[in-house]
């Protein structure tokens, strides 16, 4: 049978050097093989429930690879990855 702590950490890769996923390490704690960073209570909770979130789809995506662009309150749509704006194609 396998652990519930290690089903629950299965996909979630180090948020610090992105290299490996997480392993268990003692009660409710997990730890990077890579670098060795131990990740325990509300900060591995928090990347669990992250986990968990359905896939998000942006509406307006960006050429430069951003899933989604925000939309300002003049309309205009902005990337925050590369900056770029763009206008809609019908008005608001």
């Amino acid at each position: 049978m396998e652990d519930s702590t290690a089903a629950k950490l299965r996909s979630l890769r180090c948020p610090f050097c992105e290299v490996y996923e997480l392993r268990p390490f003692d009660r409710d704690s997990a730890r990077c093989p890579s670098c060795g960073i131990s990740l325990r209570g509300a900060l591995l909770r928090t990347l669990r429930q992250i986990a968990e979130l359905p896939e998000a789809i942006g509406r307006h995506a960006c050429e430069c690879g951003q899933p989604e662009m925000r939309r300002l309150p003049d309309g205009v749509y902005l990337c925050p990855a590369c900056g770029s704006e763009v206008m809609p194609i019908s008005p608001p």
